[in-house]
């Protein structure tokens, strides 16, 4: 028993030691890379609702669940991430946070816009402030990344 509190422990420093690492490498966890950590998952999850529970997936031919299709969605997002990296280190090299905080906002409508077309998808109305806010994101993301 006392074996098996030893590997427990071990795993879990393991995973909390890379967990630590890759915040850092995409510049803290911070509340920037918890939305988008956070929608991400939503969106992920929301997708999987709307092809397996509701067929209506725009992404397969039958609207149904697709491993390929999810793999897919799996790559795009840690391509994402690996984006965010990119921008971290651009930051570090300029000595600002401009770059980072740009791509992750513009992540973020993004994952947003997707998140409310799966709600579309499973017939939930959205409500008009919420589509405006994310509108705003997107413009905010722009204008940084035009360097406004």
């Amino acid at each position: 028993m006392e074996n098996i509190k030893t590997i427990k422990t071990a795993i879990l420093s393991g995973i909390g030691i890379a967990g630590s690492a890759i915040a850092n490498l995409l510049g803290g966890w911070d509340t920037a890379l918890q939305t988008i950590i956070i929608f991400m998952a939503i969106d992920y999850l929301t997708g999987l609702i709307v092809a397996g529970v509701f067929k209506n997936s725009q992404k397969t031919e039958t609207g149904g669940l697709e491993s390929r299709v999810g793999w897919k969605g799996l790559c795009r997002k840690g391509m994402t991430l690996l984006i965010i990296l990119v921008a971290t280190q651009l930051d570090r090299m300029s000595g600002t946070d401009v770059i980072r905080n740009a791509v992750i906002i513009g992540y973020i409508a993004n994952e947003a816009l997707s998140i409310i077309e799966n709600a579309g998808l499973m017939g939930l109305p959205v409500p008009k402030f919420l589509q405006n806010a994310i509108d705003i994101l997107k413009k905010k993301s722009e204008g940084e990344s035009n360097g406004n």
